[in-house]
Formats: structure tokens, sequence, C-alpha cells
């Protein structure tokens, strides 16, 4: 099963980065990484860096995949994207982003949730 959900949540992604680039955003990275925290994706529009989590679920799933990006699990995208604003030195607005995959059959639902969550906690 794990193997199966690693896979479906790569094509997510990758899905997920197709639908913002067709919307006119810049790819900065995929799958970004410091120390155990990761961001999916990190894109530019306009004045702004985009930090998306991707949440890509198949059909039978229990739980809306919005609904898994959770307090904590936010609060690491926030701690994740703090240090790549450093790292890479960019003064720009910030706007934390969902997008989710729904995928049934072959039939492919994607939601593209602007200011998901907010870098308050």
């Amino acid at each position: 099963m794990e193997k199966r959900s690693h896979s479906l949540g790569k094509y997510g992604e990758k899905l997920a980065a197709d639908m913002l680039r067709r919307k006119g955003y810049t790819i900065r990275e995929i799958n970004w990484r410091t120390g155990h925290k990761e961001i999916d994706i990190v894109a530019d529009k306009d004045n702004y860096i985009i930090f998306a989590e991707v949440k890509t679920r198949s059909a039978d799933y229990q739980l809306h995949p919005r609904d898994a990006v959770t307090t904590p699990k936010q609060r690491n995208i926030i701690f994740a994207a703090e240090t790549y604003l450093k790292l890479h030195r960019i003064m720009k607005e910030v706007r934390f982003d969902i997008i989710t995959v729904i995928a049934d059959g072959k039939k492919i639902t994607t939601e593209h949730i602007e200011d998901g969550f907010y870098p308050t906690l």
C-alpha cells in the first residue's frame, strides 16, 4: 500500500505542477526539503511566492484531502517556507495554497485553494 500511495502522491504533484504552469505560475521547486520538512511545490506568480501543499487521494478517501493539511503539517510547511525565504533571500508576499487531486478511475478532479491557510500559527 505504501508504494501505491507514494506513486499516487508523486502523480498528484506532477498534475498539480502542470496545472499551475497552465495558470501562469513559474515552478521554482518540487519536493524541496530542509531536514525532515518538505514543501511539495514552490512557485512564483506576480508579486507572490507560493508554497503549495498537494494532497492526492483515490476516490475511496475517508477524509477530504484539504482536511489532511492539519495544524502540525501547516507548522512544518511554514517553518520550511521561512527557511527557504532566508536561504534564497526572497522578499516577496507569501501565500500558502493547497492543491487537492482526487483520482477516481480515469476521472481526475483537481482543486486549487489559494490562501489555503495562513502563517499565524
